[in-house]
């Protein structure tokens, strides 16, 4: 793993506007699906991982704008 990555992965990264828009529309995306599948499947152990690992698409796709857009 080079510096530069490391020093990507580790830095801060402010949001500009565009990706400030982006992210609020992830979000809203992935909280309609969470409150489509909280209707629609049973509770269990394998509802909570569909909803955290939802979460976790929200968190690395979040990563993938800040840590890699031009700007």
């Amino acid at each position: 793993m080079s510096f530069k990555d490391l020093e990507n992965r580790f830095t801060f990264h402010p949001a500009s506007s565009e990706q400030a828009e982006l992210y609020q529309y992830i979000r809203a995306e992935a909280r309609n699906f969470a409150e489509y599948l909280d209707s629609v499947l049973p509770e269990s152990r394998e509802k909570s991982l569909a909803v955290t690992h939802l979460e976790e698409t929200v968190f690395w796709a979040n990563a993938s704008i800040s840590r890699n857009s031009n700007g």
